[in-house]
């Protein structure tokens, strides 16, 4: 019967010429042009090298976007302060340099390396997050979170999310082969995230913990933890925040303002209210690239955490639109690298890196708009910053490197690889090694994910 179609059917209305493509079974048809748009946007996502050329994208327009409003947000505090429109600017090209290279390994480093010296990565991150308590480390605007390497300052809490995501995916990747138990999810990983969240409170730095408890979220997520588990993490929060805020004045102010804004004015709620009074100034099509005035004072950290105010402001809803459209597009290439990859450490590390990163957008995003209290989270690739631009470069970097590794991607590199004996122009510009393919071992080891076809999924690169 495979060679037959039922005459009722729309394979059988289109067998029989009665129905075209483009045309719904309904009769209706669609434009030819929506038709044709449909068509392509088909195929060129079907294409193996579409995700990089995303995340090549994406990347990239964040960070000239970044660059640009970091220059109008700060050139008024710039020349405030020393003298020069461009002093904050300067410093964030400095660090994007810095994230370009950081960019550039991450995106040539092999899998294997990654994965094998992730637990040396945590380690440092956690032995430099205890230096900065230490008298090594320089305290700035009452946060003890910084260690100073000459004219340049190192924050250890950003790399220590990306360590985390990387050492805690490869736990749990090797323990995928024991029983669904909890202590089996939560040991080492969850010791090992508290240890890192008290450094950091410690420091303090309340947002920075929140973006690492959703990596470790993330991890658990896509880990495959059970809903149980999520429950009780979310009481353990609630009773954790609760207990933050009584002990820290300011945070319980914060809380307050933004339950009821019209309280202080002047006080706590200030720097939201003047976020939402920039917003409404821009309207739908803004004021204009470097004419905002919330800039002059009125708005505290204009080009670090609000800078989206200042987007709202000088490029109205359109320019906020294009932002969420970028950060909608990294979470969808994010999600698209993981579900099309075979290597299963692979695929927990970009859908956790993707988490991270877009999560930490929509927080920012939302306490700008007043949806969410106020935290200090930067907007990643577009708030002003040192170490979180190099970092968050460096993740972008491990995203393009798995898109390379696709198993798509994987065939399409080494087919150009050997019809043209030589590598396609984007490894040849970059110097990259071709792409190793994913081979699952050949017998179920420990620690090993065994697979339906009772193969081990953890493979050698």
């Amino acid at each position: 019967m495979s060679g037959f179609t039922r005459p009722g059917t729309t394979a059988g209305r289109l067998a029989q010429g009665r129905l075209v493509p483009g045309r719904s079974a309904q009769g209706r048809s669609a434009p030819g042009w929506v038709v044709a748009a449909r068509e392509r946007l088909t195929g060129w996502l079907a294409r193996p090298l579409t995700s990089l050329h995303l995340v090549l994208a994406v990347f990239g327009l964040l960070a000239l976007f970044g660059l640009v409003m970091v220059l109008s947000a700060s050139s008024v505090e710039s020349y405030t302060r020393a003298g020069s429109s461009y002093a904050v600017f300067v410093r964030q090209l400095v660090y994007c340099g810095l994230g370009l290279v950081l960019f550039w390994l991450g995106l040539r480093i092999p899998v294997r390396v990654l994965r094998g010296t992730s637990g040396l990565f945590l380690l440092v991150c956690v032995v430099l997050l205890a230096m900065v308590l230490s008298p090594l480390g320089a305290e700035i605007n009452g946060a003890q979170k910084w260690l100073r390497l000459g004219p340049l300052s190192l924050q250890p809490s950003e790399p220590a999310k990306l360590a985390l995501a990387l050492w805690g995916a490869h736990v749990l990747i090797t323990k995928r082969v024991l029983p669904r138990q909890w202590r089996h999810l939560l040991v080492p990983l969850v010791p090992m995230a508290v240890t890192i969240f008290a450094l950091v409170m410690l420091q303090p730095d309340l947002g920075t913990t929140i973006t690492l408890a959703v990596v470790l979220l993330a991890l658990l997520w896509f880990g495959g933890a059970p809903g149980e588990l999520f429950g009780a993490i979310a009481i353990a929060a609630l009773v954790g925040a609760v207990a933050m805020a009584g002990i820290a004045g300011y945070r319980s102010a914060r809380i307050v303002s933004f339950l009821n804004p019209g309280a202080d004015p002047q006080g706590a709620a200030y720097q939201a209210r003047q976020a939402m009074f920039s917003l409404a100034d821009g309207g739908w099509w803004g004021v204009g690239l470097g004419q905002g005035s919330a800039k002059w004072d009125y708005l505290p950290n204009a080009y670090n955490d609000f800078i989206f105010a200042i987007i709202g402001e000088e490029l109205g809803f359109l320019g906020c639109l294009v932002v969420l459209l970028l950060f909608g597009t990294l979470a969808y290439v994010g999600i698209r690298i993981a579900a099309r990859n075979t290597d299963p450490w692979i695929r927990l590390v970009a859908a956790t890196v993707t988490t991270w990163l877009v999560g930490q957008a929509a927080i920012n995003i939302g306490y700008v708009v007043g949806l969410l209290p106020i935290t200090g989270i930067p907007l990643p690739l577009i708030s002003s910053g040192g170490t979180s631009i190099a970092l968050t470069m460096l993740a972008f970097g491990l995203l393009a490197n798995f898109a390379r590794h696709e198993p798509q991607a994987v065939s399409a590199l080494r087919y150009e690889l050997t019809r043209s004996g030589r590598p396609d122009v984007l490894t040849r510009l970059l110097r990259l090694r071709p792409p190793v393919p994913y081979v699952p071992a050949s017998r179920p080891r420990a620690g090993a994910w065994p697979t339906s076809s009772g193969r081990s999924s953890r493979g050698r690169r």
